[in-house]
């Protein structure tokens, strides 16, 4: 009988010890950083990264991510589809911020962190999953993997430690929240005019070399986005001012063009606050 209670009480602790050890689905430590350390602008459409705030919570931002490194291949599989997604742009965006560290604060670009021959996208310093992986394994390989979540929206989710990216929030993308935080994050990309412009003097729609690089994903249908011209089409509000303007985008009488890329990084103390 003592022997069963022994036994028992063992058992008991154990799986105490693995509730208290479970992944937090809601991301609540990686909000916490967000909210500290990340500046939008004054128009709420672009941010700035405190990097010399997060180098100081070195020891909070080194806690999420050995959380998402303890997550096992088998316990994501069990996961819904939106917990999953948002796990993987939650885990690309703090790699990220964890890869500028690494040299902080002599980077003048997270391109910096290359060579010739590696780009810092593919460096190994990431174990995800139970495999050692790159940035770029996270968001071409398991992200935009095909039939694993056609989400052409990630392109505004995933973040490069950029001026010329999108914005990066002040809050961790969550399942329950994830396709408004998506949502959000298009709109208010596109309603930036740094990155995203319309003229429609010289009926010209200048947008960002995300459109470039990534059309594709925005032409096979997913989530209703079946050709960039419908894109801009559906953001038509964001990206013009003017009835007459938006009456353009309708009509597709227009020209695109791609802007040049600004890889500075988006550190408050480099560029200045927002």
């Amino acid at each position: 009988m003592l022997r069963g209670r022994s036994v028992l009480v063992v058992s008991l602790l154990s799986l105490l010890g693995s509730w208290a050890h479970a992944f937090d689905p809601a991301h609540r430590d990686w909000s916490a950083l967000l909210a500290q350390h990340v500046r939008l602008t004054a128009d709420g459409k672009a941010s700035r990264v405190d990097y010399a705030g997060m180098a100081a919570d070195r020891a909070a931002l080194n806690r999420y991510l050995a959380a998402l490194s303890a997550v096992s291949a088998q316990e994501y599989a069990g996961w819904p589809k939106p917990q999953r997604l948002a796990f993987l742009i939650n885990a690309y965006n703090a790699f990220t911020i964890d890869l500028v560290l690494s040299k902080y604060p002599d980077l003048k670009s997270i391109k910096d962190l290359g060579s010739t021959f590696r780009s810092p996208w593919k460096k190994k310093f990431i174990l995800l999953l139970g495999q050692e992986r790159s940035l770029d394994d996270i968001e071409h390989g398991l992200i935009r993997a095909p039939g694993a979540f056609d989400e052409p929206r990630i392109h505004v989710a995933v973040v490069c430690a950029s001026i010329g990216c999108p914005m990066l929030p002040k809050e961790a993308f969550t399942a329950d929240q994830l396709d408004r935080q998506l949502e959000s994050a298009m709109r208010r990309f596109l309603s930036d005019a740094s990155r995203n412009r319309f003229d429609a003097a010289a009926k010209r729609l200048s947008v960002s070399k995300i459109f470039d690089w990534y059309g594709k994903d925005f032409e096979q249908g997913h989530q209703g986005f079946d050709s960039l011209r419908t894109t801009f089409l559906r953001y038509a509000e964001q990206l013009a001012s003017t009835p007459e303007a938006r009456a353009l985008l309708v009509a597709s009488d227009y020209r695109i063009e791609f802007l040049d890329y600004d890889w500075r990084l988006n550190d408050v103390a480099r560029n200045g606050k927002p």
